[in-house]
């Protein structure tokens, strides 16, 4: 049986993997309706494989979840082409080096202004804020509590709303 590839392509070499497992999906949709229903006048969010394109053939990445404000709009085209106001990454065991570091550096190098990290496996949500060049931790929430974010403003989200 085969299986639907996603690429990306991630400083400048294109990376294929398979689909995400149906957990990842759940937990993407549970992410995606919160959302949905608190920004919608604020700008919108959309979810994979939707290409966000920093640089045509160097950085070209597929987040699991992103916002875009209402005034930041001009950079959805034909994809992405720019910096979203929020990424999230939803980190399997397979995908880990790739999302907490690589990636990362990736969002970071483009100020990508919020970047969060939804680790299905402790269920943790840790939500990194750029601050100069740099991410720092903003909010963080393990098991049980709720998460805050600083772009999205007002937003707080229990994490058992996320993995239950």
């Amino acid at each position: 049986m085969e299986t639907l590839d996603l690429t990306e392509i991630i400083n400048g070499v294109e990376i294929t993997g398979p689909s995400p497992f149906g957990k990842h999906q759940r937990i993407a949709a549970n992410i995606f309706r919160l959302l949905d229903r608190f920004v919608e006048p604020l700008g919108s969010v959309y979810f994979s494989p939707l290409d966000v394109i920093f640089e045509d053939g160097i950085n070209r990445l597929q987040p699991d979840i992103l916002f875009i404000r209402k005034e930041n709009m001009g950079i959805f085209q034909d994809w992405i082409r720019g910096v979203p106001d929020m990424v999230c990454e939803i980190v399997s065991s397979s995908s880990y080096e790739i999302d907490t570091e690589v990636k990362m550096a990736i969002y970071e190098k483009y100020r990508v202004p919020e970047y969060w990290i939804v680790m299905p496996e402790p269920k943790t949500i840790e939500i990194l804020t750029i601050e100069g060049d740099k991410y720092k931790l903003h909010s963080f929430a393990a098991i049980e509590g709720s998460v805050t974010s600083k772009v999205i403003e007002g937003l707080q989200i229990n994490i058992s709303d996320i993995f239950d």
